[in-house]
């Protein structure tokens, strides 16, 4: 199997794309995969995950007093996180300790401990598993306050909700079969059958970008997509390459190719045009930003996988 090749440009504005490099060439070796974050009690190269948590910032009295969207969370006594529990990058739970870490699972565990104040930061979240189809169903009847689940910004989830951030850059790629050397670039799907989750950001891209492919199939989960390239009812799985990077680490049977071929911005969502919760959640996005938490974090939860450092976060809208 080919490595995927990265300019150290490009891997610090995708920020996980050089963890194929790392992650794929073991599976080509034949040796084990390296350590997915959440599966051991700290990084590498830097402090664990707890630590990271507990010694996140904390909001003032008057911060809280003064939004009252942050407010009314705290009176509630729970910050209502949607989100997912299976992503090995992002948010991953594991069986046995019930632990849920992962970059995603941080920024949610550092802003329940930014309101609350709290040591046992996930004690303060309550937690509903959300998928591309449910995000936005969930924030407009206010079932949750925040979704947090590699959720890329797109104009058209904008019509019905609001995002906060941006906090994450990645971008859309290609997965494959371990072993298919067919397919190596964007136009090598033209002709071909491929996969996608439905109202994913991967859809949006092959109806932008893939010309004339033969048939695209739609699963609302990640381990459909998967299985669909695996068993061979797709030639290849379009997706946004940060997910796909974790579930080539995870699943060797398949591989990811070539340079992401759209740039994607992940944010925090909220109810559509709530100021009080954007301006509450880009402040503490900042103050993360600002005292080196998220680097702490960044390198937590990829930095097992890639070398080469924390890369900046991108810029978060006015």
């Amino acid at each position: 199997m080919t490595s995927i090749q990265f300019t150290r440009r490009r891997l610090l504005g995708l920020g996980l794309a050089a963890g194929a490099t790392a992650a794929l060439a073991a599976c080509s070796s034949g040796e084990d995969a390296p350590a997915l974050p959440g599966q051991g009690s700290s990084s590498a190269s830097g402090p664990s995950f707890d630590s990271i948590i507990k010694a996140g910032p904390k909001a003032s009295d008057s911060d809280i007093s003064g939004n009252p969207w942050a407010k009314k969370i705290k009176d509630s006594g729970a910050l209502r996180w949607g989100g997912t529990l299976t992503s090995s990058l992002f948010s991953l739970k594991d069986p046995t300790s019930g632990k849920i870490t992962g970059f995603d699972a941080g920024i949610v565990q550092l802003l329940s401990r930014y309101i609350f104040g709290s040591d046992d930061a996930m004690s303060t979240v309550k937690n509903t598993e959300v998928s591309v189809d449910t995000r936005e169903t969930l924030l407009i009847n206010k079932s949750v306050d925040v979704v947090v689940a590699t959720y890329s910004i797109t104009d058209e989830r904008k019509k019905k909700i609001s995002f906060a951030g941006p906090y994450y850059k990645s971008g859309v790629g290609i997965a494959v079969k371990k072993g298919d050397s067919s397919i190596k670039t964007i136009d090598d799907l033209t002709g071909k059958v491929l996969v996608t989750q439905s109202n994913s950001t991967g859809l949006a891209a092959i109806k932008d970008k893939v010309s004339k492919p033969k048939q695209v199939l739609t699963f609302s989960g990640n381990a459909e997509c998967q299985a669909a390239v695996v068993q061979g009812r797709a030639a290849a799985y379009v997706n946004d390459q940060s997910l796909l990077l974790a579930a080539a680490a995870q699943k060797k049977q398949i591989q990811v190719v070539g340079e992401p071929f759209t740039e994607d911005l992940y944010g925090i969502g909220v109810d559509k045009d709530d100021k009080d919760a954007l301006t509450f959640v880009n402040g503490f996005l900042k103050k993360i930003e600002d005292d080196g938490t998220w680097k702490k974090l960044w390198t937590y939860s990829f930095g097992t996988l890639i070398s080469g450092g924390a890369p900046t976060p991108p810029a978060i809208a006015a």
